[in-house]
């Protein structure tokens, strides 16, 4: 996998910027990233990002929208404010985590 300097963090990313390893992920690379997309963080989406986490750390796959829906308690409609367009996507890159299976 390529390493890429983010913000100056030495990170292990995929073909699309995602990273690869869930260890070198911390709060400051996720506001980097975030804001690599336009993307603010608020409380609401540290909200989301920790469910990722977690979520992802239990079950070793990256929770789809309607998962963060159903076991986070996040309506799909809120997540697509939070992360426009592509929230599925958008919250994993956030995340640090590996695109959720199903996003294109």
């Amino acid at each position: 996998m390529p390493v890429t300097q983010i913000d100056g963090h030495q990170v292990h990313v995929d073909g699309e910027g995602f990273l690869t390893e869930y260890g070198e992920w911390d709060e400051d690379l996720a506001r980097a990233l975030a804001t690599n997309i336009g993307i603010e963080l608020t409380d609401a989406h540290w909200t989301v990002i920790r469910f990722l986490r977690a979520d992802y750390a239990e079950r070793g796959e990256t929770p789809t929208t309607r998962r963060v829906q159903v076991a986070g308690g996040v309506p799909v409609r809120e997540q697509f404010a939070l992360f426009p367009k592509k929230p599925g996507k958008k919250m994993a890159y956030v995340a640090g985590l590996p695109k959720p299976h199903g996003c294109v």
